[in-house]
């Protein structure tokens, strides 16, 4: 059996199970463990080095995310995805972020605006060496400011709570050809918005955003499903 995943580090502050799970999930979202793939309890706890039990609450805890899915008598497989999946969820990510945006317009401080403008500049460079993985990151981070400057808790606590199945979407849309650098573009009239204290251009650059977002994935999607390509 070829090793894939690493060891998992038993030093964390984190339950065994969370640990397991948020390693599953970045092989989902890095295309490691691919769509339609077979999740086989024994052999993941052997690669990761742990018992069966956190590997199995692990993966009832991605099921519930929708990551993988469970069928009776036939086992556990990584999640596809489909075309109601991504419109079910850009229906929730596109008035959450168009919330946070205007709110982040009439609320955010001069410290929160720097520090957008920094990361523009950071994710400019990382697509200039096609680091994809940290441009993710990077675009996480970016957003998670937006929301804070909202002042909003709870609709902070609501994107948090979906924030593993954006992930997924954003990876996989960033990785298609040409979304990065026009993903940059939109944040930068984004931040303009903002800056401006223009509640409705905000407002319609986030729900612009969105939009194209959703567009890539299922282009992306129908061209996968055109030549047999797994998702």
């Amino acid at each position: 059996m070829e090793r894939r995943l690493l060891p998992i580090k038993l030093d964390s502050y984190q339950p065994l199970r969370e640990v397991v799970a948020e390693t599953l999930r970045n092989a989902i979202n890095s295309g490691l463990l691919k769509p339609g793939e077979r999740l086989m309890e024994t052999q993941l706890a052997e690669e990761l080095g742990v018992s069966r039990t956190p590997v199995r609450e692990a993966i009832r805890k991605l099921e519930l995310e929708g990551f993988v899915v469970m069928i009776p008598r036939r086992g556990t497989y990584v999640a596809g995805l489909s075309i109601k999946d991504i419109n079910e969820v850009f229906e929730i990510r596109t008035a959450l972020d168009v919330l946070a945006a205007g709110l982040a317009a009439e609320r955010i401080t001069d410290e929160e605006l720097e520090q957008l403008e920094r990361l523009l500049v950071q994710i400019g460079e990382e697509i200039d060496k096609g680091e994809i993985q940290r441009i993710v990151e990077l675009d996480s981070l970016f957003h998670d400011i937006l929301y804070r400057a909202s002042r909003n808790d709870r609709l902070v606590g609501i994107i948090n709570n979906l924030r593993e199945q954006f992930t997924r979407f954003r990876t996989i849309s960033m990785a298609y050809p040409g979304r990065l650098k026009n993903t940059l573009e939109e944040h930068r009239k984004l931040v303009e918005a903002i800056a401006a204290r223009d509640i409705e251009a905000a407002q319609q650059v986030a729900r612009e955003h969105m939009e194209n977002s959703e567009q890539v994935l299922l282009q992306d999607l129908n061209e996968r499903q055109s030549s047999d390509r797994p998702y």
